[in-house]
């Protein structure tokens, strides 16, 4: 069994004249990647592995969750700056084997499209919205075929999403 999480970028910065890819997040973008990354540890779910958009505010809120689980280690990929639903089926399915549960940082509107298609439901992720399913599999690169559960219950506010 391998746990997939998705994390849309916090609030990002809209004040600062610099292109898309530059944009930083606010104030209170970087309270709510500190909250959410401390209210996810504090529910007791792992995460292994780190993977991200390069994009900084993708990028610095993958930080706040690696400095809360004290891993530092954050692969950046290429693939989730503007992703198609195929992006992010390859990123995951060349996910290591070693790592059982991984947290994806990027963009919207890719990242709720992405997680309403393994919900079979709608979920519109809010800035550093969070969706957590668990995928029947073994193998990442079983991630296509494997079952993803489609229930979604609140796990504790409407921006965390638990699919059991």
């Amino acid at each position: 069994m391998k746990q997939l999480i998705l994390v849309r970028h916090a609030k990002s910065d809209w004040t600062h004249n610099v292109p898309d890819f530059e944009r930083p997040l606010n104030n209170r973008g970087h309270k709510d990647a500190s909250k959410m990354a401390k209210l996810l540890f504090d529910q007791n779910i792992a995460i292994d592995k780190f993977v991200s958009s390069p994009a900084k505010r993708a990028l610095t809120t993958a930080k706040y969750f690696a400095e809360t689980y004290k891993n530092p280690n954050i692969k950046e990929s290429e693939n989730l700056y503007n992703p198609s639903f195929k992006n992010f089926e390859e990123v995951i399915s060349n996910l290591d084997n070693r790592f059982s549960s991984v947290a994806i940082f990027s963009h919207n509107f890719g990242i709720s499209e992405f997680a309403s298609f393994l919900a079979e439901e709608t979920i519109n992720l809010p800035t550093c919205g969070i969706a957590v399913f668990q995928i029947d599999c073994n193998e990442w690169d079983s991630f296509k075929t494997a079952d993803k559960k489609t229930k979604i219950v609140p796990l504790f506010s409407e921006t965390i999403f638990f699919v059991l």
